[in-house]
């Protein structure tokens, strides 16, 4: 890997390059009466969560990692072409998003926007009010029926978590069909900055989701029954990717991205484990990290039932061939080719290790080999990876973990070393 070709060849390789989202608009807009609808379990006080946001990217920044805003990112991507905006706004606001008869009117109004207001409201979310839908009303009950301060496009709070709506496994990115409705359009903002910012648009990159070649839309007609998210998604080098079937991932998206990495040859073996469905565990980055080559941070009643299978490529193009792994633990060793892998449980007593873990206590972000990034309020835990000779450096994260995340939920990886 070059220093300009994006890729990301384990979980704890050297970080070259990461994608992050600060906290904006759409945190604004989270009431009490909307944060359910949002995935969110409390409000946020936005001040503090940007400076916690700030001095997550400022610890990232001193130990030589490139980091990249979402926001920006979009915006620039938008500005590269007419053609550009006029995808991103067709992709958003069609007849699901802000109702058939406002289609045409949002689509012009929006066209003539700057990159950098349309990225604004793309992720902040734009009002009736803001639009200035009023001399509408007789021709749209979508406007007609709303308040001035309704939304015509949502605010899309969980771009806070970068993780989840794009994943980069080795050489390849896949552009994830999201699970919940409110998380849909992350997807698209996503998908604009991969195809169109400069800092991909001249590489050559295979798509894993996507196939290469199918309509780039992500809505509820083209989903269909696919759910992946990138919490669940991790390369860990040895051409092996571990997925969690969780709440928000399925096994036959899985299978999807299987079939098309094993045709790539970009991958050699893909680990499913099984990850309860509750709010508690979300992905399998709230109850499994990786902490160094040899090295991992696990919660115990995970750990206890995560049962697995491996796929590997069947004898016929696009077929699989799916085995039973003696446990998750056996199934990491013999994939990197350790003799040992040490997996260090989530610190404190029954009732302390459920709270760490509820406050993204196994939820690490390694910056290369045995250093990582975590919330200083998961003491128990941080101390016992200390005494592991993990070395934790600690973040607060009071605001920003109400959405449930913690350090690499708030990353997404474009450019990371093998191990």
């Amino acid at each position: 890997m070059t220093d300009q070709t994006p890729g990301v060849h384990s979980e704890v390789g050297t970080l070259r390059k990461v994608i992050v989202h600060r906290p904006e608009l759409s945190f604004h807009r989270l009431t009490p009466r909307n944060m359910n609808d949002l995935l969110f379990d409390d409000i946020l006080w936005v001040e503090q969560a940007q400076a916690e946001h700030d001095a997550f990217v400022e610890v990232m920044r001193e130990r030589g990692v490139e980091v990249f805003h979402h926001q920006r990112l979009l915006a620039e991507a938008l500005d590269t072409g007419v053609e550009v905006k006029r995808h991103a706004i067709e992709q958003t606001v069609t007849h699901l998003t802000v109702g058939p008869a406002l289609v045409d009117v949002v689509r012009d109004t929006l066209s003539g926007w700057s990159g950098e207001k349309l990225a604004t409201h793309l992720i902040g979310g734009l009002t009736k009010e803001e639009f200035g839908v009023a001399d509408l009303e007789e021709h749209s009950l979508v406007a007609a029926s709303a308040n001035p301060r309704e939304f015509i496009l949502p605010p899309l709070p969980n771009s806070l978590y970068q993780r989840d709506p794009a994943a980069w496994l080795y050489g390849g990115v896949s552009l994830n069909p999201m699970f919940y409705h409110a998380r849909l359009l992350e997807t698209i903002n996503q998908s604009i900055v991969h195809h169109h910012h400069p800092m991909f648009a001249g590489v050559d990159f295979p798509y894993w989701y996507p196939y290469a070649g199918e309509d780039e839309r992500f809505n509820e007609e083209s989903y269909g029954m696919a759910a992946m998210e990138g919490g669940d998604m991790m390369p860990i080098g040895n051409g092996t990717v571990v997925i969690g079937m969780s709440e928000r991932t399925n096994a036959r998206t899985i299978e999807h991205i299987a079939v098309s990495m094993f045709a790539a040859g970009a991958a050699e073996r893909i680990i499913a484990v099984h990850v309860p469905k509750s709010r508690s565990y979300m992905h399998l980055d709230t109850v499994f990290t990786f902490l160094d080559v040899d090295k991992a941070t696990a919660y115990p009643p995970f750990l206890e039932s995560a049962a697995t299978c491996s796929l590997r490529p069947g004898d016929k193009q696009g077929s699989l061939e799916v085995r039973r792994d003696a446990s998750f633990a056996v199934a990491l060793r013999e994939a990197l080719g350790l003799t040992r892998l040490e997996i260090i449980p989530t610190g404190g007593d029954d009732h302390q290790m459920t709270r760490e873990q509820w406050d993204s206590g196994n939820n690490f972000f390694a910056l290369s080999p045995g250093v990582v990034i975590g919330y200083h309020k998961n003491v128990f835990t941080n101390r016992k990876l200390r005494e592991h000779g993990v070395e934790v450096l600690e973040i607060e994260g009071f605001e920003l973990g109400k959405g449930r995340g913690g350090a690499r939920c708030m990353t997404c990886p474009i450019a990371r070393d093998a191990i």
